[in-house]
């Protein structure tokens, strides 16, 4: 049998869409069974079994969460009931832990990992950025990586870190260029449709502009309001959802 990578993903690319449906999933089809990488919501649980039974007859057996917010691991606890086996960083179980909502993780890995299913292989590596434990799970044989929301587009999804989940914009930015330099053709983002290697760079050139120009109006004293007026009209980013970020951004870029 031949490998098979699969994206469950929103019809509509938009923020009141993710709160009904969570954030993406990928299926990757082994020979032994089924690896998901995150979870969804626990009320989208049933509809992601069935479009996993779609695809194939064969069991989940390991369930990789990218990080630890609710759109990618709420439906984790109940694969973990059918059999499921749930995998996340250790700073983001930690994350989990002070929420109350660790007891699911089975399995923890810190900086780097591999998980093998029957020969088949997924390289786990943990970066930070959205959080202090993002992971992303890259699938070399059939060159995918699935970033969790390391990566958010397009723009109806604005980009944003969790700093209280230990997330900032220096180090999203070194993840970025790391995840350039992986082998990968498909790139799967935590919300939004996949992405080639050309839509992947023209993301991470808008977010290292985002952030230098934040960079220069910060050195020219600038209020937030005033940063994010221009960084709307620059770059369609900076207000709503993401306007929650800016004072941590200001912060980082002093």
């Amino acid at each position: 049998m031949t490998d098979a990578v699969y994206v469950v993903q929103n019809t509509n690319h938009t923020v009141a869409e993710l709160g009904v449906w969570g954030g993406n999933a990928t299926i990757y089809v082994t020979a032994g069974g089924v690896i998901l990488v995150d979870s969804k919501s626990e009320r989208e649980h049933d509809d992601l079994v069935a479009k996993v039974k779609s695809v194939t007859d064969k069991p989940i057996k390991y369930v990789v969460l990218t990080h630890n917010h609710g759109d990618h691991t709420g439906g984790a606890a109940r694969l973990q009931q059918e059999g499921a086996t749930i995998i996340i960083s250790s700073d983001d179980r930690a994350n989990l832990a002070r929420a109350n909502q660790a007891g699911m993780i089975n399995v923890t890995y810190s900086g780097r990992g591999s998980l093998y299913l029957s020969g088949s292989e997924i390289q786990l590596t943990q970066y930070c950025g959205h959080t202090r434990g993002d992971t992303v799970a890259y699938f070399p044989t059939a060159r995918v990586v699935a970033v969790g929301d390391l990566v958010a587009w397009p723009d109806t999804i604005p980009a944003i870190v969790n700093y209280p989940d230990g997330g900032n914009w220096t180090d999203t930015l070194k993840s970025l260029d790391a995840i350039a330099e992986l082998q990968w053709d498909t790139l799967i983002p935590g919300h939004g449709p996949t992405m080639t290697k050309s839509d992947f760079a023209t993301y991470r050139m808008k977010f290292k502009a985002v952030v230098a120009r934040t960079r220069e109006m910060v050195k020219l004293g600038r209020t937030q309001q005033e940063i994010s007026e221009a960084l709307g009209k620059e770059f369609n980013w900076g207000a709503g959802p993401s306007a929650n970020t800016l004072p941590g951004l200001m912060i980082e870029v002093k």
